[in-house]
């Protein structure tokens, strides 16, 4: 099952390395026409920049671009790129914006300082995990109940809605490979009397603890 990880959130980081002020947006992106759109928003804020390098990469027709935008071939795009790719982000869109402060950084003072705008604008947005999430259902009586929610909430498993009538139904999600270890576990519980079912998978990101097997 694939996995990939993506910026958590849009962010932006800034420092200033010889009087040139850096400023690193990053953004997340599921499709180049996001990422784009990202990019143009940013040369439009900043249009009296000197530079706005770029680096994006779409997990989805593995598409990868990058922009020096004139800086020296070489000193900039990549630099800014190979930051999210040594953590191995997809899906995102990073633009450093450069306000030139009179001092020459030399090529190597610009690798390092677009390398720079990548890491810390990562670091600001954080890492999400994007995976194959499972939304499903359990219909419980209401003896089972509290038994039920314990261990939902013991494993971290987020519970999405409650439907108290005749019998309780109870809509969560987790990560779809857990889904096997909780149905066993939900199993040895109740002596086989609750069951639960997926009602669909999608791709998102999920923050809550992994089900663990506690066989």
């Amino acid at each position: 099952m694939e996995h990939y990880k993506i910026p958590l959130r849009a962010a932006e980081a800034e420092f200033v390395e010889k009087k040139s002020r850096f400023i690193c947006y990053v953004s997340p992106a599921s499709t180049e026409g996001e990422a784009l759109a990202f990019l143009d928003s940013i040369r439009k804020k900043h249009r009296d920049a000197n530079h706005n390098v770029f680096a994006y990469r779409i997990k989805s027709g593995n598409i990868c671009r990058f922009s020096d935008d004139g800086e020296p071939s070489g000193t900039a795009g990549m630099p800014l790129l190979e930051a999210f790719q040594r953590q191995g982000i997809f899906d995102f869109c990073a633009v450093a914006t450069r306000y030139f402060g009179g001092i020459a950084l030399g090529g190597g003072g610009l690798v390092r300082a677009y390398a720079r705008c990548g890491t810390m604008g990562l670091e600001a947005s954080s890492i999400g995990l994007m995976r194959k999430l499972a939304l499903c259902k359990a219909i419980i009586s209401y003896p089972l109940y509290e038994t039920i929610k314990r261990l939902l909430h013991s494993k971290g498993i987020e519970i999405t809605n409650e439907d108290f009538g005749a019998q309780i139904v109870v809509n969560f999600i987790l990560p779809a490979e857990d889904f096997s270890c909780l149905q066993k576990d939900v199993f040895e519980k109740t002596a086989g009397s609750v069951a639960i079912a997926t009602v669909h998978t999608k791709m998102g990101i999920y923050r809550s603890n992994e089900c663990k097997d506690n066989a």
